[in-house]
């Protein structure tokens, strides 16, 4: 195996049974239908970063990225439970005419068009996706931001001093976010997709050393990448601790709302770090990553090997053939 390690700015995220990854010019998404095939999906990268250069600024990069890959990554997510057969069939034809490219679109309502009386509505399915997206970041909010605040408020006995108090809240915080990650793993359906979270992760290593993409070689690897979405989340929560240590605890509501004004800088300065991390392999970078890989345990698994095939299909497709394309 090859020593020599090519840091790529290539990443993505496990869908349900697949991949996606996200290049330098193009994203592509690989998933497994339920006859065994691996169905394949590309699109050309775009970001209103393109439009909007000042964007590119840093923090203001790591902010737009991050709301960036959320809708994406939701959207992802619902055309690959569609294409595994996650999805009621009748479902899936509104779900693909979201997610479909403008000119899909047409040819796809063109079709719907003969059967509107029997099938959803595209808008209305889009509606309920996206409400169930605004619910679930409500309710993310509530359980990560606001009852930790309101634990440790209501707890002034014990805890008198503010920046201990924020640091309590921190703790209840960084408690809950385990927690949650814990119970999630312990779901039959979420182990699946973990195990393709592995697979990304192992055929991002195999690639940034140089190896041949094979599911032999890429088994070699960790399934622990420092560069990943759940040690991003880590710092995000970290950096929070610091930022709310400044807020007043005088009131609730204000301490609250004021949180959540500073989020997209906390986001923004916790993109930052990690990609400061990521290019710097030093003893303090690797430390500030090491509880991210740490916690990278309960959001991966070791994939089966055809977990990593899908995984390296969808790598595949986002390369350009030239290395430097893609260096981080």
């Amino acid at each position: 195996m090859t020593t020599t390690n090519h840091r790529t700015m290539i990443g993505g995220q496990a869908v349900i049974e697949g991949v996606m990854m996200r290049g330098p010019q193009s994203t592509a998404m690989a998933v497994r239908r339920p006859g065994g095939e691996i169905h394949l999906e590309t699109w050309e990268n775009s970001s209103i970063r393109d439009r909007w250069p000042i964007l590119g600024l840093p923090i203001l990069r790591g902010v737009v990225s991050f709301v960036e890959m959320l809708v994406f990554g939701y959207k992802t997510l619902m055309t690959s439970a569609e294409i595994s057969g996650m999805l009621e069939e009748t479902d899936q034809e509104a779900v693909r005419a979201d997610a479909a490219s403008p000119s899909e679109q047409t040819d796809t309502a063109a079709a719907a068009k003969e059967d509107e009386s029997d099938a959803p509505s595209s808008k209305g399915m889009t509606a309920v996706a996206g409400f169930s997206m605004v619910l679930g970041l409500l309710l993310a909010v509530g359980l990560f931001l606001v009852l930790p605040a309101v634990l440790v408020k209501y707890t002034s006995g014990v805890v008198h001093y503010g920046a201990f108090r924020s640091l309590a809240e921190g703790a209840v915080r960084l408690g809950l976010f385990v927690g949650y990650l814990a119970l999630l793993s312990r779901m039959e359906d979420v182990k699946r997709l973990y195990g393709y979270h592995g697979a990304e992760h192992k055929t991002i290593y195999c690639y940034e050393h140089g190896d041949e993409l094979t599911v032999e070689n890429a088994r070699r690897y960790t399934r622990l990448h420092p560069r990943c979405g759940t040690s991003f989340l880590l710092i995000v929560i970290i950096i929070g601790i610091v930022v709310s240590s400044f807020i007043t605890w005088d009131n609730l509501a204000v301490r609250v709302l004021l949180k959540l004004l500073l989020l997209p800088l906390v986001v923004g300065v916790s993109y930052e770090i990690i990609k400061f991390a990521g290019r710097h392999d030093t003893g303090l970078m690797r430390a500030v990553l090491a509880p991210g890989l740490w916690l990278q345990k309960l959001t991966t698994r070791e994939p089966d090997d055809s977990q990593l095939e899908v995984a390296i299909r969808s790598l595949q497709a986002v390369l350009t053939g030239n290395r430097a394309d893609d260096a981080w």
